[in-house]
């Protein structure tokens, strides 16, 4: 129906960017380009608070990330506020900072799984990447901490012209690791990607040729009856039409910064929308009521023939 605009369900799936510090230098990073002059960061209760909010108005799914989750000395108060308030937790991480006995604490605060990511394969290029000589050698560990624990094994790797032709590698060392799920997210080019894309960007032969031998993987994985699930992600430069941002914008997903912004998806602060901020307003509010969160919802805002394209969304 052209002109609708439907009221929104609730934000089921909120990510809490505790912080944008982090001990690694990635170029693709999804901090903003000015993270250092952003506000100060939210404190324990207002995060609390934050968690209250939204779990009243129905989020079911919390994630903890950054910048580096991990420097923030509240991590397991956090995971245990937002646990006893009943939400389904996960935690983002590089694996810099964690420790076995940090995996033990945030098991018994209620954490239900961590992701961890990798920047390569090759422990050179890892390093190189991440901009630390320790690195590779600390995800391993941690991978294998975590899933000593009994966490889901959730590996994440970004994958770009200096890594994508070790796919097979890659794949391989999930397999080693035991992943339950991986992701195999290409560069999304928006923020120090797209100020780094020159280095970044892969060719069009170099994807098809990642996402060939992924696809020839997950046939065997499935006719073996194996566990793992890969996902592969494409970058939307090389799609034949953009995807749906996050389910749709402002219908699920809920972005709170470190200094309280809320955006309807990570990369919308680049855009000419003033956003809201939880320490002026609540979350039911921003949700429902705020400008930045109704701007593009429904296709009201969309201009002919848009509106009435069959494939607007």
């Amino acid at each position: 129906m052209n002109g609708s605009k439907p009221q929104p369900g609730p934000p089921l799936w909120l990510l809490a960017e505790l912080t944008y510090r982090c001990p690694l230098q990635c170029p693709y990073c999804s901090n903003p380009l000015d993270f250092a002059r952003q506000g100060a960061e939210l404190s324990t209760e207002e995060w609390i608070r934050v968690f209250r909010e939204a779990r009243e108005m129905g989020a079911a799914q919390l994630g903890f990330s950054g910048g580096e989750p991990l420097v923030r000395q509240d991590l397991a108060e956090l995971i245990k506020a937002a646990r006893d308030m009943g939400y389904y937790t996960n935690l983002i991480t590089s694996g810099i900072g964690l420790t076995e006995q940090k995996v033990r604490d945030f098991k018994v605060a209620g954490l239900d799984h961590i992701q961890i990511s990798f920047q390569a394969a090759d422990e050179a290029v890892n390093n190189m990447l991440a901009g630390s000589r320790k690195a590779f050698a600390q995800k391993l560990a941690m991978a294998r901490a975590v899933k000593a624990q009994g966490y889901p094994m959730v590996l994440n790797f970004v994958t770009h012209r200096h890594n994508i032709d070790q796919i097979d590698r890659i794949i391989e060392l999930c397999l080693e690791l035991e992943a339950d799920f991986v992701e195999l997210a290409t560069c999304q080019f928006y923020g120090w990607a797209e100020l780094n894309r020159v280095g970044l960007l892969p060719t069009r032969e170099q994807l098809q040729r990642a996402e060939r031998i992924t696809n020839q993987y997950r046939a065997r994985l499935e006719a073996e009856g194996h566990p793992c699930k890969l996902i592969f992600v494409t970058p939307d430069y090389y799609e034949e039409r953009p995807k749906t941002c996050m389910n749709g914008w402002a219908n699920l997903f809920l972005d709170i910064t470190p200094d309280g912004t809320a955006l309807p998806c990570h990369s919308a602060r680049q855009l000419p929308v003033v956003f809201p901020n939880v320490r002026e307003h609540s979350i039911e509010h921003i949700w429902t009521d705020s400008f930045g969160f109704n701007r593009f919802r429904g296709d009201d805002w969309m201009k002919e023939p848009c509106r009435s394209c069959d494939e607007k969304h």
